[in-house]
């Protein structure tokens, strides 16, 4: 099974990009975040063309998540509980045979400090409520997305440049250490424990040409996961694509159970 999360930064803006990347890689299951689209203007008629089904938490502006499948999801959350006024879509969770998956869009918190990286940290920790119910429950799950968290120096070009970026800030790298140490695998890291790889590269300076990246999409995997992870791979090559995202599809491959 080949499981990816993609932050398409404009489900719309980059459909094309998006069916040209789903047409090529196959996956079976796609995490999206980042819409910036409401509800009503998702393009499932395209989506479900391309051979996938569709659920889909959308909201104008910056928010907004998605999951596709090739076979149907059933929602399982959408939002996670513990501040009633947060209205902003950036969860939404579903059941895929016997795998539930996580699709999450982490605040990105800038700037730091303020309002926004104070609402960044309140959300990591209802997160972290949500998935110790979830770890604790025995249940093959993957929480995959843009997590908005570069969790080593290693994660990200020159880290001197971000120690007071909230994608870097202790509070946050502590706090998604938290997240990973009630037991789950950063995927990733799993297979490659030491390389320099990037998710995500700036739309300036040429970041993308020189590789000045950061690693801020993972895949956390329970421990009923962690023996059926084959391999992780970042299509880096897609944000190479014209008018593309600057994050680039990541995927996993599971064995089957």
């Amino acid at each position: 099974m080949k499981i990816a999360t993609y932050n398409v930064n404009g489900v719309n803006g980059r459909l094309p990009v998006l069916l040209r990347w789903l047409e090529e890689a196959q996956p079976d299951v796609v995490c999206l975040q980042e819409l910036k689209a409401p509800q009503e203007k998702f393009p499932l008629e395209a989506i479900q063309n391309a051979g996938y089904h569709a659920l889909w938490h959308g909201q104008k502006s910056w928010n907004g998540v998605a999951i596709l499948s090739k076979e149907a999801p059933k929602e399982r959350r959408r939002g996670l509980e513990g501040e009633e006024e947060d209205l902003q879509s950036r969860y939404l969770e579903a059941k895929i045979g016997e795998l539930i998956i996580g699709c999450l869009y982490l605040p990105n918190g800038n700037p730091y400090p303020g309002p926004k990286f104070d609402y960044k940290l309140r959300w990591m920790e209802r997160l972290k409520a949500h998935a110790e119910l979830l770890i604790t429950s025995g249940k093959p799950v993957i929480l995959a997305g843009d997590f908005n968290v570069i969790p080593e120096e290693k994660d990200v070009y020159k880290p001197e440049r971000w120690v007071n970026d909230a994608l870097f800030r202790t509070e946050v790298r502590e706090s998604f250490q938290e997240l990973q140490d009630q037991g789950w695998t950063d995927a990733l890291r799993e297979c490659y424990p030491d390389e320099i790889i990037y998710t995500f590269w700036d739309y300036f300076r040429n970041a993308y040409q020189r590789n000045a990246g950061l690693r801020i999409d993972h895949f956390l995997l329970s421990p009923a996961m962690k023996d059926r992870l084959k391999k992780v791979v970042v299509d880096s090559h897609v944000r190479g694509w014209e008018k593309t995202s600057d994050h680039a599809p990541v995927w996993i491959q599971i064995a089957d159970s």
